[in-house]
């Protein structure tokens, strides 16, 4: 008999009503200060009636100098404690969990700031960046110490740090990005020093028990970049420092790696299934598996066959914030068809939706 997804699951001390989580999603709601809006909170309201187990914000900066793009949250405050602590009770009235996922940006940032804190000097990326002194180093990562207190402040029930995607920690991580000869690069202890610093310090700030997870790039995409091995390697480094959970992503890429848009016609493509397998045979915590997940029976089998314990969606909840309703109705397959319009969306102002919804119908139908 097969595991039952619609389960409570627990992760550390925080039981999950089931396994499911909603990754974290950028929806461009935020004010130009990074605050919660009254958007924002209709956004979350709608996804807490969807029985999802656990709701991963949108990535939040934990410095002024870290912001990736317009209309994200920010966490680099106590100011924007009041708005964070509004996602977390209307998520809570529906009964699902939330995560506050903090980040930096790193070179990255380039698109925000005049000159972005980048882990070394890149000279084919033409935004003004320069390398961090140890110095600044060391206040990015207290930066991320006290985005973790302000989310325990807010309520949120787990904090996870985003490792993934080419932002700051992968950085330092890759050797494609980290060209540094001091403490922080060189081997491989060396560009994990970033991710062990802020968990070990995170860790002291919010005891033993509260959960701490992150979303890993446990490989880059770049033949000269982090190997599978490596990361594997390192994350066990990561449970022993006080991460509680994966969920398993891409690091450094030459493209957008981690969302790739479907072929039409094509059976799901669930992207990082092997490399989630491989992690959770050598770690303790939960893995979370994310990336083309398009049907009950798809996650199911993930689970069953031990390729990871959660099931973890983005896209998929913007065109169905109640698809796991559905899916305990024994409904057919998520309405998503991963076409990536939905980032079209908010670039033309319409707000977070299904862009192949607005194209058919010509409203945005979760907008």
């Amino acid at each position: 008999m097969g595991m039952d997804l619609f389960a409570p699951y627990r992760v550390g001390k925080m039981e999950m009503p089931n396994r499911f989580i909603r990754s974290a999603t950028w929806d461009g709601s935020a004010d130009p200060s990074g605050a919660v809006t009254g958007s924002s909170v209709e956004i979350y309201r709608r996804l807490s009636e969807g029985n999802i187990g656990l709701i991963v914000s949108g990535y939040s900066f934990v410095s002024l100098s870290g912001q990736a793009i317009g209309g994200q949250f920010g966490v680099y405050d106590d100011e924007m404690i009041a708005g964070l602590e509004r996602l977390v009770k209307v998520v809570h009235r529906g009964g699902s969990k939330i995560a506050l996922q903090i980040h930096h940006a790193g070179i990255s940032a380039a698109s925000c700031i005049d000159d972005a804190p980048a882990v070394s000097v890149i000279p084919y990326i033409i935004r003004k960046h320069h390398e961090m002194t140890g110095e600044e180093i060391e206040f990015i990562i207290n930066d991320f110490v006290a985005a973790a207190r302000r989310a325990v402040t807010a309520g949120f029930d787990a904090v996870q740090l985003h490792g993934a995607h080419g932002y700051l920690m992968s950085q330092f991580l890759s050797p494609v990005l980290n060209r540094r000869t001091d403490c922080w690069g060189g081997s491989l202890e060396n560009r994990a020093r970033f991710h062990l610093e802020i968990i070990r310090r995170t860790r002291k700030a919010l005891g033993p028990y509260f959960p701490l997870l992150i979303k890993f790039g446990v490989r880059d995409e770049s033949a000269r970049g982090l190997p599978l091995e490596d990361g594997i390697k390192v994350a066990r480094w990561l449970v022993e420092a006080g991460i509680d959970a994966f969920e398993v992503s891409t690091g450094v890429a030459p493209i957008r790696a981690a969302i790739p848009a479907a072929v039409p016609g094509e059976p799901e493509q669930v992207k990082f299934r092997e490399r989630a397998a491989a992690l959770k045979k050598a770690v303790t915590v939960p893995v979370a598996l994310v990336c083309g997940i398009r049907s009950l029976s798809t996650a199911i089998d993930i689970v069953n066959s031990g390729d990871a314990d959660l099931i973890s969606m983005c896209r998929p909840f913007i065109r169905e914030p109640e698809l796991l309703k559905r899916w305990q109705r024994n409904g057919g397959p998520a309405a998503c068809i991963s076409c990536n319009l939905c980032h079209r969306e908010i670039d033309q102002g319409r707000g977070l939706g299904c862009g192949h919804d607005y194209d058919l119908k010509g409203v945005a139908l979760h907008g």
